[in-house]
């Protein structure tokens, strides 16, 4: 069985390659949002033509990232959210409760200080981790059954 695996939140640090390369034996399709921030927030107006309005510039980017977040979480078997204790990422929180209401396993991932703030986020979540290693972990027994050693 291969199991989709998308991998939303944070932009700014490796734990995506941290899963993926702890993952590699594993029979795990993975997918993302593009992590390239500049190409994330102009992706916009680079297809569909300039803004002089802000607001416009990056509603345009928005809308064309929620079509490729939207059909990545829709396609997965399970989704991980990664929340970072130095940026606010609000579309995290849109994308675990997006996969919450359909129903996709939720694995959250966060360190201790956002226990309280992320509260009703990990509610809705089948499992909360900490750290990229306990994610593979996840990921290594709901394919395999197996336990770390």
């Amino acid at each position: 069985m291969t199991l989709n695996v998308y991998l939303s939140g944070e932009i700014h640090t490796d734990w995506r390659e941290q899963i993926i390369e702890g993952a590699r034996d594993l029979d795990i399709r993975f997918s993302a949002p593009v992590t390239d921030h500049d190409a994330s927030d102009d992706c916009g107006v680079a297809i569909l033509g300039a803004e002089p309005d802000k607001f416009w510039h990056d509603n345009k980017g928005a809308r064309l990232n929620a079509i490729r977040t939207r059909t990545g979480i829709e396609q997965a078997d399970v989704v991980v959210v990664r929340f970072d204790e130095k940026y606010k990422q609000w579309n995290a929180a849109f994308d675990a409760g997006y996969a919450a209401a359909l129903g996709k396993a939720l694995v959250v991932l966060h360190g201790p200080e956002h226990q309280h703030a992320l509260k009703e986020v990990d509610a809705a979540a089948l499992a909360v981790a900490q750290h990229p290693a306990q994610v593979v972990a996840i990921l290594r027994y709901v394919l395999t059954g197996a336990l770390p050693a």
